[in-house]
C-alpha cells in the first residue's frame, strides 16, 4: 500500500474510533452455556456453505490472460461440476477483469448475483468483504489482492473439507482465563506490519494495548483493528501450547470494545477460552496473518481450540 493513501485510511480509522465510544455491547459475565453456545456457532460458521472449510484453491495470477474451468487445458483446474470454459482472467494495470470464453459465459454463472457479463472484478487491498463474487451452482470464486499479487480464492459448497468435517476439538473451559484487562489507548493509533504464512505482509491499525495478569504475571497484548465500522478487537497471538496441541502458527481471538470505548482509558474483558484457531488450520488455500513479536507469549493458555488436524 502506498504510504499516502496509507495515511488516508488510518485518518479514517482514527475519526471512526471517536465515533465508537457510545456503542460499546455490554461485556457477559462467564456462564457454561455462554461457553457452549460460542463454541456451538464457531463450528456453524465453519460449516457455511462459504466458510473456510469450503475452501478448495488459491492460485496466483501471472500478467496477462488466466483460463479457467474443468477442462485440462486451462491455467486453473475447477472440478468436473464446472463448465469446460468458464471464463478467463486477465491482469493488466493493477487490475483483474473477468472475460467471456470462446463460447461465451456459461447460462447460470453470476457476478455479486447478477448474471455475468465482462468487468473488472473488485479486490481490496487485504481486505476481501467486499470483493466482487462469482458463482456457478455451487463454486464460488474472487480475487484478492496480498501486496502487489493477485490471486483467485475458490471454493465449492461440496467441498471434501465439508464433507469430511469432523468434531473439533477443546481444552476444558476455564474461567480463570477470562481476565480484565487494563486498557490504554494509542492517540493517535499507531500501525504495525502484519507478515503473513504465504509471506506477504500488510499495515493494520493498533488502536492500544491490554495488559492482564495470569497466573502472578504481567503481560501485555496489541490487537488490530480490522473494520472500523465493527466494534470489534483482532488479537492475533501465540502461546506455549502451540509446540504440542494448539496450531503451531497462531490462534485467534476476538473482543468487544472496552468498556469506555477505543479512546479512552478503561478495562476489557479477554476470555481466553474463545480463542480459536485461525482458517489456515483448516485449508492450506488461507492467508493468515502471523502475531506481531509482543503477541507470541512465554506461557501456556490451555483453554479455547485444540489443533484440528494431527
Amino acid at each position: 500500500m502506498r504510504l499516502r493513501s496509507y495515511h488516508f485510511v488510518l485518518t479514517a480509522v482514527l475519526t471512526s474510533i471517536a465515533l465508537f465510544p457510545c456503542v460499546v455491547p455490554a461485556q457477559e459475565s462467564y456462564s457454561e452455556k455462554n461457553e457452549l453456545d460460542w463454541r456451538t456457532q464457531h463450528a456453524a460458521d465453519l460449516r457455511k456453505p462459504d466458510g473456510w472449510l469450503s475452501l478448495i484453491g488459491l492460485e496466483w495470477l501471472a500478467p496477462g490472460e488466466t483460463s479457467i474451468g474443468s477442462a485440462t487445458d486451462n491455467k486453473i483446474h475447477l472440478p468436473q461440476t464446472a463448465p469446460p470454459h468458464l471464463a478467463i482472467l486477465k491482469l493488466e494495470n493493477d487490475a483483474v477483469t473477468l472475460l467471456p470464453p470462446k463460447d461465451g459465459f456459461a447460462s447460470g454463472l453470476r457476478i455479486d448475483g447478477a448474471p455475468a457479463k465482462e468487468q473488472m472484478l473488485r479486490a481490496d487491498q487485504d481486505r476481501d468483504k467486499f470483493n466482487s463474487h462469482v458463482t456457478f451452482a455451487t463454486l464460488n470464486f474472487y480475487v484478492i489482492k496480498r501486496a502487489d499479487k493477485f490471486a483467485v480464492r475458490i471454493k465449492d459448497a461440496k467441498s471434501p473439507s465439508l464433507i469430511e468435517f469432523h468434531e473439533l476439538k477443546w481444552f476444558e473451559a476455564n474461567p480463570a482465563y477470562r481476565v480484565s484487562a487494563k486498557w490504554t489507548p494509542y492517540i493517535p493509533a499507531k500501525s504495525v506490519s502484519l507478515l503473513t504464512l504465504v509471506g506477504t505482509s500488510y499495515s493494520a491499525a493498533v488502536p492500544g494495548v491490554a495488559e492482564f495478569t495470569l497466573n502472578g504475571k504481567t503481560f501485555r497484548l496489541e490487537p488490530v483493528l480490522e473494520d472500523p465500522k465493527v466494534p470489534k478487537l483482532f488479537f492475533i497471538l501465540k502461546d506455549t501450547t502451540s509446540t504440542e496441541s494448539t496450531y503451531p502458527a497462531c490462534r485467534f481471538l476476538y473482543t468487544t470494545f472496552p468498556d469506555d470505548g477505543l479512546d479512552q482509558p478503561g478495562e476489557l474483558i479477554l476470555d481466553f477460552n474463545h480463542l480459536e484457531n485461525p482458517p489456515c488450520a483448516y485449508t492450506p488455500y488461507a492467508t493468515c496473518p502471523l502475531p506481531p513479536a509482543g503477541n507470541r507469549l512465554l506461557i501456556a493458555l490451555p483453554v479455547g481450540e485444540q489443533r484440528y488436524h494431527k
